[in-house]
């Protein structure tokens, strides 16, 4: 069933009626994304080419083709993973830290999540996640945090460099395994390290260029990582039924936006 109708008329709604849709909508997320099926622990990962592991304070840097899925765990439980994303095939499209979480209205970026570009396009898809929180809104930390350590900051703009690009190419990461909340006065507090064995799987939904530091989130009380962080990289194209692909209405815009690219 189109969803354009209902898009088409979002103008005219009242801030109550928007509310309530809103809150409709996230409440159909939230049943689609507890269901077995997305919950259900990842089993072999699909025509694996490439398996690495990243050592405390260090980066790689990673190509993937469209429909590449890297599986990325944490094996320690350390405190947090940054990462960046670019369009391989054009990269002045790139993560969008705030579209990823305006576009979706929440900052719980979980199984059936994506992540968005800032072109109204989805960059990859988060197929299976175990919970351990990713941020999206302090991300990964600097130089004034690490204090002399490697730091996310300036790993991510090192692993720009190796694709010929510059700081400037990198905006506001993700930092996996990083749960964050908020007190009454709106402080951001950093939940604890991530357990043991965390892993979040992504699927690529365009040819990317991807960054991934093993460095602390900035609100860490701990500022030098605690193990390593492995990957493993294999493909699966998604199913008819995938549920990335439906889970929201802006998903499902994002995805006609990508999937048109492709049709060219």
């Amino acid at each position: 069933m189109s969803l354009e109708p209902e898009l088409s008329n979002l103008d005219r709604l009242t801030p109550e009626q928007y509310r309530a849709r809103y809150e409709a909508l996230q409440a159909k997320a939230r049943a689609r994304a507890a269901a077995p099926a997305a919950l259900a622990a990842a089993g072999a990962l699909p025509c694996v080419w490439k398996t690495e592991t990243i050592p405390p304070g260090k980066y790689i840097v990673q190509r993937l083709k469209r429909f590449d899925v890297i599986r990325i765990r944490n094996p320690e439980g350390t405190p947090g993973a940054a990462l960046f994303l670019w369009n391989a095939d054009d990269v002045s499209e790139r993560y969008n830290a705030g579209d990823t979480v305006k576009l979706q209205w929440t900052t719980v970026l979980t199984t059936g999540r994506v992540l968005f570009s800032d072109m109204g396009r989805v960059l990859a898809a988060i197929i299976a996640d175990t919970g351990a929180g990713h941020d999206s809104i302090v991300g990964p930390n600097g130089p004034a945090q690490a204090k002399g350590a490697p730091n996310g900051r300036d790993n991510l703009r090192l692993g720009a460099a190796k694709f010929g690009m510059t700081r400037r190419d990198v905006g506001p990461a993700i930092s996996l395994f990083s749960k964050i909340t908020t007190d009454a006065d709106g402080r951001f507090h950093y939940a604890g390290p991530p357990p043991k064995g965390a892993m979040v799987e992504l699927r690529a939904e365009q040819n990317l260029l991807i960054a991934l530091s093993n460095t602390p989130h900035a609100l860490s009380p701990v500022q030098e990582s605690s193990g390593a962080i492995e990957i493993e990289i294999g493909r699966q194209a998604p199913a008819a039924d995938d549920l990335c692909r439906h889970f929201t209405e802006e998903a499902v815009r994002g995805f006609e936006n990508t999937d048109q690219e492709f049709a060219r």
